[in-house]
């Protein structure tokens, strides 16, 4: 099981940490129920890690996960871009079936 980091978000993420003034060694990266197609993804400082979660390391970074969203995540790319005057991550999750059309959540078929 993988996160991956594409070199722009690991760098995105270290100035989140390093903005936490201490609070954060990690990120943590996980899904929630919204949307029109089901789910969208979180991506918030990590100030703790628990028994239920995974640490990933790319690039120097530290991605916490909590196990229960794995299925549904594992192997995700994420990346950070630059559009004018925005900016976001991008999300290459292999698990995804579906979209819905403002991109703002996705579909995935529930685990076994």
């Amino acid at each position: 099981m993988t996160i991956q980091l594409t070199p722009a978000a690991q760098a995105r993420m270290r100035d989140f940490i390093a903005r936490s003034e201490g609070r954060a060694e990690a990120v943590r990266f996980g899904i929630k129920r919204t949307g029109c197609s089901g789910y969208g993804y979180t991506v918030d400082l990590a100030e703790s890690v628990g028994a239920d979660d995974r640490v990933f390391e790319t690039g120097g970074v530290r991605v916490v996960v909590e196990r229960k969203w794995l299925p549904f995540i594992d192997g995700t790319e994420i990346d950070f871009q630059r559009q004018g005057l925005n900016a976001t991550f991008v999300f290459r999750n292999p698990n995804a079936t579906g979209a819905c059309g403002c991109g703002e959540s996705f579909t995935v078929d529930a685990p076994a």
